[in-house]
């Protein structure tokens, strides 16, 4: 029996499953103080049932208030008595209180279940006459998201400016990547960065931002120190007032291509403040002249446009530049100014294609290393319009008008490093003499040509590698057995496919390097002894591959040594063949 007036003490009970083996663990007292648990693997020694005095009123009220009038806490899968004096004691079912609601558990603490743990604790403070403080009106609410958790979250991708805890876009993306919105506050300590609404389909990045075809009509106002790169091809913008990019201090990479920019929607100087942009592309756009640039500009691509012309001051200040495509513009030759490209000290690769040029245009850098003209209405080449061009290494001429009397003789000839000609799509008759002396790959397909004069190669050191003579009109007596003197030992690869050759052509037994030939799609009918493989010599050739088919050959008559030299004989192409016409 109990004095009248006192309370039962804690009570010893084993952990529910344990049967035994592990130690129990005490209720929690008045005072909230429980007894340690032995050893492991050792009996837990019994202790007598203590008498304590209920404290004082105040003491118990404030230890209440520490822990938050929450309910009583025990081990795991024990049981709480709750009631008073001598109530009949009501047995509540405990389980693990979650780390994130709430206070954090302590090791081996437990709390009741949802719903009744709140009732029990409220009736234990209505019991003890305390009331249950509550937050001060208008306080925010405890989100179950830590601080410290969005910080982490922040920092490893961009957030949802409508929601700082979740990440924009449907489902999974690669880490560093969102889709959706862009990011909302920064970081505690942070510059405050402003991100507007973007499309959900637009893709984010740790420094980019990539809204591809997604129907925008302006650039939006984004300030963002870290942003390098930024995509907007493809849209519905006509319009990009002077401090469009004034919050992108940092941006390298900006590409507007295929949008509605003219001359009245695109500021003079909407591109001037950005000191560190490096590659720009306003590809397919309606632009009639080159908009003021940033001196730090390196690529810059203003194909399919309208400009009227490159005048003296078009690319005033872009002294780093090194490529530059216009491309697609109909320019003409009295459109370029021979002092457009002066300002160009470092350019080194330059696309005028698909233009309406009838001369190769005058003033180019010196610099420069690669030149495309092709798709324009050029009929000649003159003597002095490359002779700065001495950094020259490729130059594209193809599909134009060129015929080799138009040619001067001293057009190219002496540029030290041209080493790729490209003059196919042309109207050439003949190979053309006084070809660059360092020429490595010669492209003349889809000409005119009937003939290779004798010795036209033999001034070239060390000689060409690569010889494209395919869809011509090449016949037996247009090849000469000189006709690829000074080729012996550099050409590897001689295409003369879709001709109308009607034999072999003579001369092949000289060219020792040779690994790559075509002969297919002509008028060939016998593949005579030593026409390909020299009988007479006892080495075996280079020729990796070679194509006989679509000829007029009986394969039944060729001679049994005629590819002897051939190493591999499955690298012969003889099948199929057509029929001789009736």
């Amino acid at each position: 029996m109990l004095a009248p007036g006192t309370k039962p003490c804690g009570r010893m009970k084993p952990i529910a499953g344990n049967s035994g083996q592990n130690p129990p663990i005490a209720e929690e007292g008045a005072h909230g103080a429980h007894t340690e648990s032995p050893e492991p693997h050792q009996k837990a020694p019994t202790r007598p049932a203590l008498r304590k005095e209920r404290p004082p009123a105040s003491l118990e009220r404030k230890q209440l208030q520490n822990k938050g009038l929450g309910p009583k806490r025990a081990s795991p899968q024990a049981t709480a008595t709750l009631g008073t004096g001598t109530e009949k004691p009501r047995t509540e079912k405990l389980v693990s209180l979650p780390a994130s609601r709430g206070l954090r558990a302590e090791e081996g603490v437990v709390a009741p279940e949802e719903g009744q743990s709140r009732k029990a604790g409220g009736q234990e403070a209505r019991r003890r006459g305390l009331k249950a403080r509550r937050p001060p009106k208008g306080a925010p609410r405890q989100s179950g998201l830590g601080t410290w958790q969005r910080q982490k979250k922040h920092r490893r991708g961009w957030v949802s400016s409508s929601s700082p805890t979740e990440a924009t876009g449907g489902g999974q993306g690669r880490p560093g990547s969102r889709r959706g919105h862009g990011p909302g506050a920064a970081e505690p300590g942070t510059p405050e960065h402003t991100m507007p609404s973007l499309p959900a389909s637009c893709v984010l990045a740790q420094a980019a931002i990539a809204c591809r075809n997604v129907k925008m009509k302006h650039v939006p106002a984004l300030t963002d120190p870290g942003l390098t790169t930024l995509y907007l091809a493809e849209n519905e913008i006509a319009k990009i007032p002077a401090h469009a990019f004034r919050g992108l201090p940092n941006l390298e990479w900006l590409d507007l291509s295929k949008n509605k920019l003219d001359g009245h929607g695109l500021h003079p100087h909407a591109f001037k403040n950005l000191t560190r942009l490096k590659r720009l592309n306003l590809d397919g756009n309606l632009l009639s002249t080159v908009p003021a640039l940033p001196a730090s500009l390196l690529e810059l691509k203003l194909n399919d446009n309208l400009l009227e012309g490159l005048q003296k001051g078009s690319f005033q200040g872009l002294s780093h530049l090194l490529t530059l495509e216009v491309e697609g513009n109909e320019l003409r030759d009295g459109d370029i100014s021979p002092l457009a490209f002066r300002p160009l000290r470092s350019l080194l690769y330059l696309r005028l294609d698909r233009n309406q040029l009838r001369t190769i245009p005058p003033g180019l850098p010196a610099s420069l290393q690669e030149l495309h003209l092709g798709t324009n209405l050029i009929e000649e080449v003159t003597e002095g319009v490359l002779r700065h061009s001495h950094s020259l290494g490729v130059l594209v001429l193809s599909n134009n008008r060129l015929q080799e009397d138009r040619l001067a003789p001293r057009a190219w000839i002496d540029l030290p490093k041209l080493e790729t000609l490209d003059l196919s799509h042309n109207w050439l008759v003949h190979v053309p003499s006084f070809l660059p002396r360092g020429l490595r790959r010669l492209l003349l397909h889809h000409n005119l040509i009937e003939r290779i004069p004798g010795y036209v190669f033999a001034h070239m050191k060390p000689g060409l590698e690569f010889l494209h003579l395919s869809h011509n009109r090449l016949r037996a007596d247009g090849v000469h057995a000189v006709s690829f003197w000074g080729l012996r030992g550099s050409l590897a690869e001689l295409l003369l496919d879709h001709n109308q050759l009607e034999a072999v052509p003579r001369g092949l037994l000289g060219l020792r390097g040779l690994q790559v030939l075509h002969l297919s799609h002509n008028n060939i009918r016998h593949v005579p002894l030593n026409s390909i493989c020299d009988t007479r010599v006892a080495q075996d050739s280079n020729l990796i591959s070679t194509h006989l088919e679509n000829n007029l050959i009986d394969t039944r008559r060729i001679p049994p040594t005629a590819f002897s030299c051939i190493r591999a004989y499955h690298s012969v192409v003889l099948q199929p063949q057509r029929r001789e016409p009736s």
